[in-house]
Formats: C-alpha cells, structure tokens, sequence
C-alpha cells in the first residue's frame, strides 16, 4: 500500500465515522448506539510500515534555513565529527568520513560505515562499492554532484566489520542531525546496517527491500541491496534496479 493510498483510506474511514455519528444523533432508525464507536480506529487504517518511526517533528530551524545557512552548519557539523570520541572507533581511524555530493540534495544515500579506501579519502563510497554506486546513479539520470551521499557511522570499523550497537548509538545523533540539514525528499537506504539506523530497529533486507517506509514519520525511504553485495552477487542488481526505479518515478523522473 502506498502513501497515497492509505491517505486515501484514512479519509474513508473518517468519512464513514462521521456518517455513523450523524445518522445516529438524528435519530435514524436502523443505526446501532455504538455503530460509530465500532468503526475502525483511524490508526489501524494506515500500514504498519508507514508507522514504523515516531510522529513528525515540529518544524524546527533546520527547515527554516536557507540552503546557505544548512550548508555552513553541515560544514560545521563536519569539523565536530572530526574530533569525535564518542565511541572506540575513534582509536582506529586515519579521519573521519562525513559525505560527498549536494548538501541540498532531493535524494540522499545512506550507507553503512567507511572502508579503508573511504578511511584514506575522507570521502565516502569512493572505493569498488562506490564505484557501483556512482554508475547506479547515473542510470537513474543524476550526476554524483546532484546526489548526497553519507554513512550511518563516520569512522571506519575495524576488518570492515559491521557496526556495534554503542557505536551505532554513538553515531546516530550526527546522522539525524546531517538529514535534518539536508532535508532529501527521499532517501536510499543501502544494506540493513543502514535500514538499522534510519528506522531503529534490525532489520532483514531480504525482507525490507523494495517496500517504501517513512524516516522519523516524514521522509520516504526505500530499502535496498549495499552495493558491495552486489559485487559478490551480481544478479541482485535486477532487483536493485526495480528500487531505484520506484525512487524515481517518486521523484517524478523517467524510467
């Protein structure tokens, strides 16, 4: 069910409430007492995955800022990221990764965390995965310029290895913050680790991919495949495809 749809039948929902309620204060016959108390409940009309995060938030100074004045404090952000102690991944790293492309963005990927190509560069998604990446966006008709790209975790773990939870943890406030700034009209969600972070919960990819979910109740993001999978599993690229094709008929572009 998409976002459209279930609007749709939140309003029907509603209506048929307000038609219960009429009918029974104006003494209609054939309308039971409680028939507007045993209408669905308006929540239970939308999906679960469309709940999945909390309520919006209240609009804050992020969305007020000119794109100016995000850039600066997306600058900012950065030069704090880089002294970072919060969690053991500090003790490692040669620098901190923090994003590349338009911090005023309409569509954002999220990775998982920097490799070691991204670990010497500084830069995210820039070694064979981000390669992939890059070729990937272009299909979808945007150069790596028109595009934000960034990473739950700024600091290279150990072997590559995923993320531990007082890492993600530590984390995940400057995320927040970097989407707040960024404010994408839609979001990739590359790998579970990544899904993980974004919706506050484990999840299986498998599963999740493909299926449209909301980012703090407000920012549809569509999971899909880490591009390092498909190097070792090439024929996922059909499905991831698939993804990135429903982002962009989102995004009102051609397929």
């Amino acid at each position: 069910m998409t976002v459209a749809d279930a609007d749709e039948l939140v309003e029907l929902v509603r209506a048929t409430r307000a038609l219960a309620e009429h009918l029974r204060d104006s003494g209609a016959t054939g309308v039971a007492p409680d028939a507007a108390a045993r209408a669905p409940a308006l929540d239970a009309a939308r999906p679960r995955d469309l709940d999945a995060a909390p309520p919006p938030e209240t609009v804050g100074p992020s969305s007020r800022a000119t794109p100016e004045e995000r850039a600066q404090r997306l600058s900012l952000l950065a030069a704090e990221i880089v002294g970072c102690t919060r969690c053991a991944l500090a003790e490692g790293r040669t620098q901190t990764v923090f994003a590349r492309g338009n911090p005023a963005a309409e569509i954002c990927f999220v990775g998982e965390g920097p490799g070691a190509d991204e670990d010497a560069e500084g830069l995210p998604f820039v070694g064979k995965a981000g390669q992939l990446l890059d070729r990937m966006i272009a299909a979808m008709g945007y150069a790596a310029d028109d595009v934000y790209i960034c990473n739950i975790v700024k600091c290279r773990p150990p072997g590559n290895r995923k993320p531990e939870p007082d890492e993600l943890t530590a984390c995940l406030p400057y995320l927040h913050e970097q989407l707040s700034l960024v404010a994408p009209k839609v979001i990739v969600a590359l790998g579970a680790t990544a899904a993980h972070g974004l919706f506050g919960a484990p999840v299986s990819i498998t599963r999740a991919r493909g299926s449209w979910r909301l980012y703090r109740g407000r920012i549809p993001v569509m999971p899909t495949f880490h591009p390092a999978y498909l190097l070792r599993q090439p024929d996922a690229k059909r499905e991831v495809w698939r993804d990135l094709q429903e982002v962009m008929q989102r995004l009102g572009k051609p397929r």
